[in-house]
C-alpha cells in the first residue's frame, strides 16, 4: 500500500506522532493494564478509521505512529 492517499485532483501523505504519558509518569502500563491500553487504542482508531502504522508501549509512556 502507498503511504500516498489520493482522489481525483488531491494527493495526501498525513502522519500523526502522538505521544501520552500518565500523570506524575507513573510506571503502571505493566502487565495487563500495557495490553489494554494498546487494545483500546487500536478499537478506537479503528472506529475513527485511522491507520497504525506503529504502537509502542513502555513502562512509563505509550508512543504511536499514525
Amino acid at each position: 500500500m502507498s503511504r500516498f492517499r489520493k482522489l481525483t485532483h488531491t494527493i495526501w501523505h498525513c502522519q500523526y506522532h502522538i505521544v501520552w504519558v500518565p500523570k506524575y509518569r507513573y510506571r503502571i502500563l505493566t502487565g495487563m493494564v500495557g495490553n489494554e491500553v494498546e487494545q483500546c487504542v487500536h478499537v478506537f482508531s479503528s472506529q475513527k478509521l485511522c491507520e497504525i502504522i506503529e504502537i509502542n508501549v513502555r513502562i512509563d509512556l505509550i508512543c504511536q505512529v499514525w
